[in-house]
């Protein structure tokens, strides 16, 4: 019953990392997504499965796109 309790105070549940890429590609396209977070997977050649595979790998780089969708959409 607490975990059920911890995900309704959770605000990322049910938020999956590729619909957050998806809504700030859909927002910002990718330049300005880009220049908002200086990253290569943004930058150089983006995608989505390439930007999915290095945030994943990379918890500092997850973080700036988490608080970037968070002020941008929460």
């Amino acid at each position: 019953m607490t975990l059920m309790k911890e995900q309704l105070n959770n605000p990322w549940h049910g938020i999956k990392l590729e619909q957050i890429i998806d809504e700030l590609v859909e927002h910002y396209g990718w330049e300005e997504l880009g220049s908002r977070i200086n990253i290569n997977c943004f930058n150089s050649n983006p995608s989505v499965k390439s930007s999915l595979k290095f945030l994943r790998k990379t918890p500092w780089a997850r973080d700036k796109v988490e608080k970037l969708y968070s002020k941008t959409f929460m």
